[in-house]
């Protein structure tokens, strides 16, 4: 599982790059959806301040 810490900026770069849709903000939190998650790698990639990491 993706899991999003506390290093996150809320850029949202990450969700421009999903390619199915599964980061979104929510009550000024980054989330993402595990159910649609690919675990593609895109969005960690993408996240400058090396917020996105797996968790088991």
């Amino acid at each position: 599982m993706k899991v999003i810490s506390e290093k996150c900026k809320k850029c949202l770069e990450c969700a421009e790059v999903c390619p199915v849709g599964a980061i979104s903000k929510k009550n000024d939190v980054v989330v993402i959806d595990k159910d649609i998650c690919l675990s593609c790698g895109c969005c960690a990639s993408a996240c400058t301040s090396d917020a996105i990491s797996y968790e088991d």
